[in-house]
């Protein structure tokens, strides 16, 4: 049976707007919810299933995800899709999910043909750091490619499509076996393999396909024909990168890293180690001296490092010590000092603190690359409710992250840590606190652009 445009089911208020597409095991549509006027995702088991003699089967692994789901519904994770009802409608059964407003990773890709690297780790980390929660349950994805990575506008990743998802422990495996061939890993073809390590290679496999533009090399043929997979690095992608794929797309699942922790951990741009008789170039293009900055960090006064900071900062964005930031200062804060304040804070607290630091983090949360884009489209912070909403909201996992917020309140700058056992990228904070104490959400955000933009 098959659900028609139009059509108005009988056991849920829900009106099927359009077919979205088939995947192994589901048929998906786009449906409006008749009394509240919301837009959902419904979940079939597809149409050449119901027809299959092991539909019966097929049904119970079906009601599975929906309850695979149900599981990370009471805390909600913003990496996993989220349901909310399980019915059946004239002997079909139906999940119904959130409508993820955005597009595919693949359709990005497809449209951009790849991605900066650290636009594509911090999507491919936030999918990672989700599976981590779901292998903590005792679950595997086992189709976590690009199809089913959905991106919301606000840069968020959200894994969708559990169907595939299957107990560790050994179960019945089914003479059809769905799965993406150009991101699973040969055993799974094999053997249908339920292990952690296979979410692992398809992961790493979607960071490939990100990254380069192009599918990765069929991993049977790589296998049992000995066929090469072009390493990234050959793409251009950068070398911690490219090892971070070679390692979870490794053919044998033993040599592959066996937890998605141990795997996100290659994750992460090696900061270089400062070597204690090289200085930092003191540029300025405003005529800002930067010594006194300097010789706080290398005494090891944080404190008092934080606030010259904000003096230095303010000299080079409006020409004095004291006053304020306003949105085109920071737009068009020069690059030489905003390098020359952030190369002194990550050389003096060894790659702990620093703006490039925030900076990582921020895309590790899901922030916007191009936050100045977004503006002139009108859609962020300033132009609109909706926006304001996104970047506030992006701001507090910032925040959580590097410890400028504690059970859901903002600290007052005043409550920063002025140490090195403060949370990595704490520091600097008393530019960005003050801007948040005062409600000028969005600064935080226009300042990581900014960083983006400058190339810290």
């Amino acid at each position: 049976m098959l659900w028609t445009p139009g059509q108005i089911l009988k056991t849920r208020p829900f009106r099927i707007d359009t077919i979205l597409g088939m995947g192994g095991f589901g048929m998906t549509y786009k449906a409006t919810h008749l009394q509240l006027n919301y837009q959902v995702v419904l979940k079939t088991p597809n149409l050449s299933l119901q027809n299959d003699p092991e539909y019966a089967n097929f049904v119970r692994r079906f009601i599975r995800e929906g309850q695979i789901l149900a599981k990370f519904c009471q805390n909600a994770h913003p990496g996993i899709v989220r349901i909310s009802d399980l019915f059946e409608e004239a002997g079909l059964h139906c999940l119904v999910m959130d409508l993820i407003v955005g597009q595919s990773l693949w359709d990005t890709v497809q449209q951009r043909r790849r991605l900066p690297d650290t636009e594509a780790v911090a999507i491919i980390r936030q999918i990672g750091e989700a599976l981590s929660d779901v292998h903590q349950a005792g679950i595997v994805h086992r189709d976590a490619h690009p199809g089913n990575i959905m991106l919301r506008p606000n840069g968020q990743a959200v894994l969708i499509d559990f169907g595939l998802a299957n107990e560790l422990m050994p179960t019945v495996i089914s003479s059809k076996h769905p799965h993406n061939p150009a991101f699973a890993p040969w055993e799974q073809h094999m053997e249908g393999s339920g292990k952690p390590t296979v979410d692992i290679y398809t992961l790493a496999a979607s960071l490939y396909y990100a990254v380069t533009g192009k599918a990765p090399t069929a991993s049977l043929n790589r296998h049992f024909r000995n066929e090469a997979l072009p390493p990234a690095k050959n793409f251009g992608v950068k070398d911690w990168v490219s090892l971070a794929i070679e390692k979870g797309m490794a053919s044998e699942p033993q040599k592959r890293p066996q937890s998605m922790k141990d795997w996100l951990s290659y994750l992460r741009e090696p900061i270089p180690k400062t070597v204690a008789g090289v200085s930092v170039q003191l540029k300025s293009a405003m005529g800002v001296d930067y010594t006194h900055l300097r010789d706080l960090l290398a005494a090891g006064k944080w404190k008092e490092a934080d606030e010259e900071t904000k003096k230095v900062m303010l000299q080079a964005a409006i020409g004095k010590k004291h006053g304020w930031f306003d949105w085109e200062s920071i737009k068009n804060f020069p690059c030489d000092d905003l390098r020359t304040i952030d190369q002194l804070w990550v050389k003096y607290s060894q790659g702990h603190f620093g703006f490039s630091v925030q900076k990582k983090i921020w895309l590790e949360v899901g922030g916007k690359v191009d936050y100045d884009t977004e503006c002139k489209r009108g859609v962020s912070l300033g132009f609109s409710l909706e926006g304001r909403k996104v970047y506030y909201d992006l701001e507090c996992k910032l925040g959580d992250r590097v410890g400028w917020r504690k059970g859901g309140y903002w600290l007052s700058p005043n409550d920063l840590t002025y140490n090195k056992q403060a949370p990595k990228g704490h520091l600097p904070g008393y530019v960005l606190m003050r801007m948040l104490v005062r409600h000028h959400y969005g600064y935080v955000s226009s300042l990581a652009s900014r960083a983006i933009s400058c190339n810290l």
